[in-house]
């Protein structure tokens, strides 16, 4: 009877470390989007407008996604994310490289005014040094549109509205430039 025990308390740690690391990290991937092989890439999605932060870079106000005009590129994040605050490096490097090219944007899920507030997400932001506009989608439509998930994950829009790519995970500012490059390059054809 002990070691049913033993082996019951095991399976239950390791189903809540699984379910904690899936939370955290989000469902692993089998499917590495670079090659543009996922479902995800080549869709298109019907405008979509969001609310804005008052944050470095960024506005209160609403933005359309996909911008109807140019490419559109969004990082989803979340501030409670480590690998997110990672990011935010080659984000800044990335936006100083194409991003008077695209729509630049971060999109939080977060129910801002409820779990943080707009001057905490505000003072994160200037403390990771965002410059850029924040998206706001407390209701996640625009986060599943573009399978936002796991955190932090990155789509490039060209100016059809045709997703050109998706990847997730920590990524270089050169990695992240080739991604908005393939949308800069699909507005093309």
């Amino acid at each position: 009877m002990r070691r049913r025990e033993v082996l019951a308390g095991l399976g239950s740690a390791g189903v809540v470390a699984g379910a904690g690391a899936v939370a955290a990290f989000g469902v692993p991937s089998f499917n590495d989007d670079s090659d543009g092989s996922s479902g995800l890439v080549g869709r298109q999605h019907d405008p979509y407008e969001i609310e804005t932060a008052d944050a470095p870079g960024s506005e209160a106000g609403t933005v359309t996604v996909p911008a109807p005009d140019r490419p559109t590129f969004i990082d989803f994040f979340a501030t409670w994310c480590d690998p997110c605050i990672k990011q935010m490096d080659a984000l800044a490097t990335t936006h100083e490289r194409v991003g008077d090219e695209v729509l630049f944007l971060s999109v939080t899920s977060e129910p801002v005014g409820e779990t943080i507030s707009e001057a905490e997400l505000a003072e994160w932001w200037d403390e990771n040094d965002g410059n850029w506009t924040i998206g706001l989608d407390p209701t996640s439509e625009l986060t599943s549109r573009y399978w936002g998930s796991p955190y932090p994950s990155a789509v490039a829009i060209d100016a059809s509205g045709t997703v050109r790519w998706h990847d997730s995970g920590i990524k270089t500012a050169d990695e992240l430039v080739a991604g908005i490059e393939r949308a800069l390059e699909g507005g093309a054809e």
